[in-house]
């Protein structure tokens, strides 16, 4: 068995080559499902974000099992394999468990340290979970990410002031428009994503804030926290996307949507006589084609336009990303103490299923010269004590075998208890004697 992580990234692909391998949460039981029916693919979980798509999968040989995903990826996307190859990273083993384990902790971010990863990490697991593609190796991986994750949070500061991709959009607006406070905003989309538009609008001075979303109900509930501000929120259905859009000096899109929703047919009317409009994509797959850049008066940022605005907020929190990667070295070694562990399994669960015999077959004899008159609670007592002696027996020489890190003395024990208690011959049916 291995373990392996297949994708890409905003460190290894454009957002128009992303968006392509997007996987949206309504077609994630059907992508594992597919990556469960190749016959090298044990285990499967897809984390699938705005900066990455990636695989986690646990193979029965490796080699077999990353020549499924790429075709899995390349049906999926319907994109040869031969571009998509440029694009696309391998992790195997201990370097796939780092990976993932830095990914829950924000230090692969765009935004060094930012939060919503791990939630992201939790509901790639939950998905897994829920459509059968994570077993007894990714539920222990992730678990331990998960862990990893919050320790990194609340032992490091790396998460203290982080920006993330919604703050570092407002930030690229700030710097476009100068003044937020006189100008028309417009989020279409009512997600956590757009929650946090909002937030970090008012904190930038931001007065009038209109809501575009499919449900009125969503929308206002998001809007709930805020009540408090001096802000002006207006909330509109989705069929007057493109009247608000034409008041608006400022849109924001963050929607689930994998269409595009604003394109240049769509907004060319608008462009001719507007006074300047500001649009700032946050999703992938886009909701704003790259198109509408032609069109006068326009400008559209995506999430790779963000680069700069981070690069500068990065550099305060480089010394805590070192804190945390010591951190998780740590975290990947306990991983990789469990993972070892494993391999005494078969071993352990044949010296137990032996001493059980032996303990019912000595119960028997024993319980039979007591004769009928024995009472069942005397037996109770018994039984209760001869499992206890087979436990305390059995205790220190699981430990010490589960322990052992070193893999040539761990199998040499492992050898030497199969030797000593026959555990390969077929006396597993011990007889009287």
């Amino acid at each position: 068995m291995n373990i392996a992580v297949v994708g890409l990234s905003h460190k290894t692909a454009t957002v128009e080559v992303r968006e392509k391998l997007s996987i949206p949460e309504d077609r994630m039981e059907a992508a594992i499902a597919q990556l469960m029916s190749y016959p090298n693919i044990e285990e499967a979980a897809i984390l699938s974000t705005c900066n990455r798509l990636e695989l986690y999968v646990v193979t029965s040989e490796a080699e077999g099992g990353i020549r499924e995903i790429m075709q899995f990826l390349a049906e999926f996307s319907q994109l040869p394999l031969q571009f998509l190859r440029r694009y696309l990273f391998i992790l195997l083993r201990q370097d796939a468990v780092t990976h993932l384990m830095r990914v829950a902790s924000g230090l692969d971010s765009l935004v060094l340290g930012e939060g919503q990863i791990l939630a992201q990490v939790k509901n790639t697991h939950r998905l897994a979970q829920q459509h059968n593609g994570a077993g007894r190796i990714l539920n222990q991986l992730f678990k331990q990410a998960l862990s990893a994750g919050k320790r990194v949070r609340t032992e490091t500061e790396i998460g203290t002031g982080a920006v993330s991709i919604s703050s570092a959009a407002v930030e690229l607006a700030q710097i476009k428009l100068q003044n937020l406070s006189d100008k028309h905003t417009t989020i279409i989309g009512a997600g956590k994503m757009s929650r946090l538009l909002v937030k970090h609008l008012i904190s930038k001075g931001a007065q009038k804030i209109a809501i575009v979303n499919r449900s009125r109900d969503r929308a206002a509930a998001m809007l709930k926290e805020f009540e408090a501000s001096e802000a002006q929120f207006d909330i509109r259905p989705l069929d007057q996307m493109l009247d608000c859009v034409a008041i608006s000096d400022l849109v924001f899109t963050s929607t689930a949507s994998t269409e595009v929703i604003l394109s240049r047919k769509n907004l060319e009317a608008i462009a001719v006589n507007h006074t300047g409009l500001t649009l700032v994509d946050i999703s992938v797959p886009r909701n704003i084609s790259s198109d509408v850049n032609e069109l006068p008066n326009t400008r559209a940022y995506n999430v790779d336009d963000l680069q700069a605005v981070v690069a500068e907020n990065q550099e305060s929190r480089r010394q805590m990303a070192m804190q945390a990667e010591i951190l998780l070295e740590g975290c990947v070694a306990e991983f990789d103490m469990w993972w070892r562990s494993l391999e005494t399994v078969p071993t352990i669960s044949k010296l137990r299923q032996k001493m059980e015999i032996i303990r019912e077959q000595e119960m028997e004899k024993a319980l039979s010269r007591l004769g009928n008159d024995f009472a069942d609670k005397h037996q109770d007592v018994i039984e209760s004590m001869t499992r206890g002696i087979i436990n305390k027996i059995l205790h220190d020489p699981m430990v010490q075998l589960r322990a052992q890190q070193d893999i040539e003395t761990r199998r040499r024990a492992m050898q030497m208890l199969q030797v000593l208690f026959d555990l390969d011959s077929p006396s597993s049916q011990l007889k009287e004697g």
